[in-house]
């Protein structure tokens, strides 16, 4: 009989909670004090925010499914949809973002595919090109 281990997933693959808590954290740093994205989010505090997106992205990338048990279906579209993100808004957040990424030192090709995902999502983002 042969021993078959499923393939980790990708949360496990890069460190889990650890690396998905360094990359939110690191990403809110520059949130904190964007002009255009920090009003976006209706908190004093940026802690629910981080929270609702290390939660999502773990979930997303196969770690523990609490986001969805706690919110439901993601709808990231509709979430959006009371925020003016323009292309503006975009690149600002995958500036904010790609210095997390880059901080987190990961794999070649595991940053490839985080980063490929980020990217397509924020440009999935877009509900307005008004300025």
């Amino acid at each position: 009989m042969t021993d078959q281990t499923s393939p980790a997933s990708f949360y496990d693959a890069v460190g889990g909670h650890a690396t998905f808590e360094r990359l939110v954290d690191v990403f809110y740093e520059g949130v904190a004090t964007d002009e255009v994205l920090r009003p976006m989010y209706p908190e004093e505090d940026l802690g629910p925010a981080k929270v609702r997106l290390t939660l999502f992205l773990e979930q997303y990338w196969g770690g523990p499914t609490t986001y969805s048990q706690q919110r439901g279906h993601p709808r990231l579209r509709m979430r959006h949809a009371p925020f003016k993100v323009n292309p503006d808004a975009r690149d600002r957040w995958l500036r904010h973002m790609r210095t997390a990424v880059d901080s987190l030192g990961l794999a070649p090709i595991h940053e490839s595919q985080l980063w490929d995902y980020l990217e397509r999502a924020a440009f999935s983002m877009i509900n307005t090109f008004d300025e």
